[in-house]
């Protein structure tokens, strides 16, 4: 991922996505906005406790950031789930300005409609955007230890498969920043449900070498979700920023022990004029 900077407020973008001039692609980070405390300072969660007229500026902020209209964005409200839904160009502005018209129950989102920025958001979950470049979709899904179980991130992909004729194979993927395997310590349930869906743990599960407490590597996981669904090795970026460590710059709601805001990644086709 590579950094941007301005006088609105910094975002990154992925390398695997940044040839493609037809689409715009961002992920945020905690830093330009104007909410206080424990949700400083971009925080774009109406979800959170934070004062909402904050969390609509900062997203005026990021739009202006990103040099996308805030009512080009298409937000749902997440639920850890596996929904997806296919975005059409009526849609734009559902969850934008208000959580009432968010799209409601999905955590993931695909359109092949211009200048519709799919937006979803994190404060440890996994982020992730895709594009078919060969049939112009986009995607963007938001999946935690359930979603990344349950294989959203797949689901996501046949969606674009069965609503766009993508072939896997040609779909890119990110996997933005989220709490890493140094810092997700998980307990008997995640486990177990880890064991129902693929069988084996072995590589998604560590062990600490001193207490044994297990450790949850979401980054691989989703990772292995992606291969299995048929995306090519080597369209798969990983930012490899875990949110825990680097909670200065994003969002960690392990950190911040449930407390805290929310940044985001959005994906949007562009139209040029």
């Amino acid at each position: 991922m590579q950094l941007i900077k301005n006088d609105k407020s910094p975002y990154f973008i992925f390398d695997c996505l940044s040839d493609f001039t037809e689409i715009k692609q961002f992920v945020t980070t905690r830093h330009g906005g104007v909410s206080n405390g424990a949700y400083s300072s971009l925080n774009l969660g109406f979800g959170t406790d934070d004062d909402k007229l904050l969390v609509l500026q900062n997203r005026h902020i990021l739009a202006q950031s990103v040099n996308i209209p805030l009512e080009n964005f298409v937000i749902s409200n997440q639920v850890h789930g596996t929904n997806v839904a296919v975005v059409t160009s009526e849609m734009i502005g559902n969850g934008a300005f208000t959580r009432d018209t968010a799209i409601s129950e999905t955590d993931a989102m695909v359109t092949n409609a211009p200048n519709v920025c799919l937006f979803v958001m994190s404060a440890d979950c996994v982020p992730l955007l895709f594009y078919d470049p060969v049939k112009k979709a986009i995607g963007a899904c938001h999946a935690g230890w359930k979603g990344t179980i349950d294989k959203a991130p797949s689901a996501t992909i046949k969606t674009m498969c069965n609503a766009f004729g993508s072939r896997p194979s040609d779909i890119f993927a990110a996997i933005g920043p989220s709490i890493g395997l140094c810092c997700y310590n998980i307990g008997s349930e995640v486990i177990d449900s880890a064991l129902r869906s693929f069988g084996s743990t072995d590589d998604i599960i560590k062990f600490d070498i001193f207490n044994r407490q297990p450790y949850f590597d979401l980054w691989t996981t989703n990772k292995n979700v992606l291969i299995e669904a048929g995306i090519t090795k080597s369209h798969i970026e990983l930012a490899g920023l875990c949110t825990h460590c680097n909670n200065t710059d994003f969002f960690s709601s392990r950190y911040d022990k449930g407390i805290t805001g929310r940044f985001g990644a959005g994906i949007m086709i562009v139209v040029r004029q």
